[in-house]
């Protein structure tokens, strides 16, 4: 691995115009492809298995064109203080506004609220919904004008309103203010770190067209994959963030190599064949854990985590072409590590020779570590357990109108429906009926409406409404709670339930639907298949470690400290979003349930990032102990080469997730704060504190391996031993020019 890498990089060196116009090239067509493709439309939202999605494809069979994944849209108004919706005035101006939604192209349906009785009951309150034809995505710009210009016509009469519902759904939006801020830091981070703006000019520009590349190319198939802004946003945080400190990693260690005396193609050869090792399997971790979202099963989850990985998989070939390529443009702009500081002439072979450099920081930190191993395991694991106890009390949930801001007509609408009908109104459950196997359908559906008055926890059910054969019927329930409430589920469980008793009564099939079923059953399908996808992707990835490091004891640890990592991630999550702890400072306005794909999200890609740090750290550690250092000492090496690029590289990462904690988008904010915070326990307790602690403790032992399973693994030479047996062939040939050429051509 390492002697091909180190040819590749060479090779970009020395053709850099022709590797630097290649990646240009593809940015150039993945930009014209975004350009030209088609809008992509709303992501379809399906989970094969559960029985709110059984109930919707049986709706679609039986009540054909009712367009039951239509866009619905809620105009809600309210009569200024003293009056009623059903004053003279009032009303008319509902009647134009009814009138004026009626017309429109995509418009299935429009309820008038005083014929379908949607005025509540003190009479201040009242709501027509509009049914569309089309999906809330793929509503036509026309069509959102028309509601939003009814809208404006009933304030200017005098009435409060505001439209809820998905006809006005727009895309994600991540917090593009954010994000620059994030890449400020970013970049202030580079320039204290490499010494340069020009060294830390080349991790930003190789990240953005990375980044530029994967994020155009999910647009250009957007469409005909069927994928969702969302996914977008997802690999744009990630790419970023690994581009970035991949990028770095190598730019590193090419500094380090021109502080060692080698030629500028030497040093970026060796650089590539080192810490590009590093590169491939961090990214290998990191694809590992976005692809392995497949195992959920559910459609939109699988897209996004292949769309991520393959722009992780775009930045790892980027970090090991065109970063070699842009190091040769920038020629002697880019120095030796600590070149600015050396002492010169007599000082500094006398600073050399006695050895009295003074050690940084990472260099003493890893001194004291290893002086007090148990104290500061201790210390870190009881840290990292004290911040993930919120996490016991994690509930997991999908957001609706009530968790956007206030400041949105969504969010004012649902608490004007609270206000006037009550807070489950905003959740109403759906049941399907199918009495096709029963000998009296009629009796069938009286049945199940019969029964499900008697629940605990419903306001309304309405009269069964049956298709044209008369096989099938749909009762709308209203609950008492609101949707996200535990009190909510449990009647979504007692529904079933009692649809079993029926079956067995009647043989009439009873399934229980709608949003706030979908986002039950989304949840627990999550949660199922939690513990599955975390043994996949810990186990691929530690086999995958076994391979780097050959050790069994290292991987392990790096799993137990990942698992440490995302538990006190989750529990810092609990704490702000769920008990709304310093929520404020990060603008959380409503708290309640987490996403439920946060969890999920969190394991897979914190996971790549953990062993991204991992594999950079260790592996320095492990090359000091490969060629000859103490257990004890290679940890101090590792930490001397390292530690200041891994931390550089977490303040980045940080910043850049951080970025995305001011996005309007519930899941997206969540996210971006929980990777952030992981990213922080990662890097700086587990990695920095836990890992050496234990190295130290386990001396030798870490690097175990049954000679059986050394001889069966691949040596796929992390740490460069073939560039060193190299150096040792052409000193002791003492080689002509022409012969060294031939060691060294790609």
């Amino acid at each position: 691995m390492a002697t091909f890498l180190y040819k590749l990089g060479r090779f970009a060196f020395r053709r850099r115009a022709f590797v630097a116009l290649m990646w240009v090239a593809l940015l150039t067509l993945a930009g014209v492809g975004a350009a030209t493709a088609p809008a992509p439309g709303a992501t379809s939202f399906s989970i094969p298995g559960v029985e709110a999605q059984k109930a919707f494809d049986l709706l679609e069979q039986r009540f054909p064109g009712a367009s039951a994944d239509g866009a619905t849209g809620r105009m809600v108004f309210k009569a200024p203080e003293g009056q009623k919706m059903t004053d003279a005035a009032n009303r008319a101006t509902v009647d134009r506004t009814v009138k004026s939604l009626s017309g429109g192209s995509e418009v299935v349906s429009v309820a008038d609220p005083f014929t379908t009785h949607a005025v509540s009951k003190d009479g201040t309150v009242a709501y027509a919904s509009v049914r569309y034809d089309a999906r809330g995505m793929e509503l036509k710009d026309a069509t959102r004008d028309t509601l939003k210009k009814a809208a404006d016509d009933a304030r200017a009469a005098g009435l409060t309103v505001d439209v809820g519902g998905d006809a006005l759904q727009a895309g994600a939006e991540p917090g593009a203010a954010g994000e620059v801020v994030g890449l400020a830091l970013a970049a202030v981070v580079l320039v204290v770190t490499l010494g340069s703006l020009v060294a830390a000019g080349l991790p930003l520009l190789t990240a953005i067209i990375g980044v530029g590349i994967g994020v155009s190319t999910i647009t250009t198939v957007a469409k005909a994959l069927d994928l969702g802004d969302t996914t977008s946003t997802l690999a744009l945080m990630i790419g970023l963030a690994v581009g970035i400190d991949y990028a770095l990693f190598i730019v590193s260690r090419y500094r380090s190599e021109l502080a060692e005396g080698r030629d500028r193609e030497e040093a970026v050869g060796r650089a590539t064949g080192t810490a590009g090792s590093a590169v491939v399997f961090a990214g290998l971790t990191v694809v590992i854990a976005l692809a392995g979202l497949a195992v959920v099963n559910v459609p939109m989850l699988t897209k996004m985590g292949l769309a991520a990985a393959g722009t992780v998989v775009v930045a790892v070939l980027i970090a090991l072409t065109m970063v070699p390529a842009l190091l040769g443009f920038a020629g002697r702009k880019v120095r030796a590590t600590g070149e600015k500081r050396r002492p010169r002439g007599s000082e500094a072979a006398a600073s050399a020779a006695s050895g009295q450099a003074k050690p940084g920081p990472g260099v003493r930190w890893a001194s004291f570590v290893i002086r007090r191993p148990a104290a500061v395991l201790l210390l870190g694991v009881l840290g990292l357990g004290a911040i993930a106890v919120p996490a016991t009390q994690l509930e997991l949930g999908l957001p609706d109108d009530g968790s956007q801001p206030t400041s949105t007509t969504q969010r004012r609408a649902y608490d004007l429906l609270s206000e006037g009908f009550g807070p489950g109104f905003n959740g109403p459950l759906l049941i399907v009926v199918d009495a096709r196997d029963s000998d009296d359908p009629q009796a069938a559906a009286a049945s199940v409406t019969d029964g499900i008055k008697h629940l605990k926890d419903v306001v309304t059910v309405t009269p069964a409404a049956f298709n044209k054969a008369g096989d099938t019927a749909t009762i709308t329930v209203i609950p008492d709670s609101k949707p996200s409430s535990t009190q909510t589920e449990d009647l979504v469980h007692a529904l079933r339930d009692q649809g079993a008793e029926v079956r067995s009564d009647t043989g009439a099939q009873v399934l229980v639907t709608g949003t706030t079923a979908m986002n039950i059953d989304f949840s627990q399908k999550l949660n199922d298949a939690l513990i599955p996808y975390l043994g996949l992707v810990v186990g691929l990835a530690f086999l995958l470690l076994i391979v780097v490091f050959r050790s069994i004891l290292v991987p392990l640890k790096a799993a137990l400290g990942f698992l440490l990592s995302v538990l006190a991630a989750l529990g810092a999550v609990v704490a702000v979003f769920q008990w709304g702890w310093l929520g404020g400072l990060i603008g959380v306005e409503e708290t309640g349930p987490i996403m439920s794909m946060t969890p999920i999200f969190m394991v897979g890609v914190v996971f790549g990032l953990a062993m991204d740090y991992e594999v950079f750290l260790v592996t320095r550690m492990r090359e000091a102990y490969v060629h000859g250092e103490s257990p004890s000492q290679a940890v101090v090496t590792g930490f001397r080469y390292s530690a200041k690029v891994v931390a550089a590289a977490a303040i980045i990462m940080m910043a850049v997730f951080g970025g995305f904690i001011t996005a309007g988008e519930a899941i997206i904010k969540t996210i971006g704060f929980g990777l952030a915070s992981a990213v922080f326990f990662d890097a700086f307790i587990v990695r920095m504190a836990i890992v050496p602690a234990v190295l130290a403790l386990l001396g030798k032992k870490a690097w175990w391996l049954p000679k059986w399973l050394d001889r069966a693994l691949p040596n796929v030479d992390v740490e460069g031993e073939g560039l060193r047996t190299r150096d040792d062939a052409v000193s002791a040939k003492d080689a002509d020019p022409d012969d060294d050429r031939e060691l060294v051509r790609v």
